[in-house]
């Protein structure tokens, strides 16, 4: 994949996380919950619910951060080499995940 090939993909993936799926809004959740109806369960369930819907938000802002960051590197002719050795990102590696900054050696080294 070239250039614009990645430039598509980090688009597209953008486009995804903007666009929001069919999932429900964050702040309607928060309020259709907040009316603490229905039983102890029902309760915690919704409460588990907004929880969970603010780590996906929260995981949405830090790929679309990367996304960005990404979109720079492809503009300074840097995209595609490891931020921490400096070799050549694995093509698959970035067919994969379009945004990311690590060989997937490096990123080994991190876990």
């Amino acid at each position: 994949m070239d250039a614009t090939g990645y430039r598509e993909a980090l688009l597209m993936k953008q486009a995804e996380l903007l666009g929001g799926t069919a999932a429900k809004p964050l702040q309607w959740t928060m309020e259709n919950n907040s009316g603490r109806q229905g039983d102890l369960a029902d309760q915690a369930d919704g409460t588990n619910e907004v929880h969970i819907r603010l780590k996906l938000k929260q995981t949405d802002a830090k790929i679309l951060q990367a996304i960005e960051d990404a979109m720079g590197r492809l503009d300074d002719g840097s995209y595609g080499q490891c931020r921490d050795c400096g070799e050549p990102i694995a093509p698959a590696r970035l067919a994969a995940i379009p945004w990311t900054r690590v060989c997937i050696t490096c990123k080994e080294k991190q876990s």
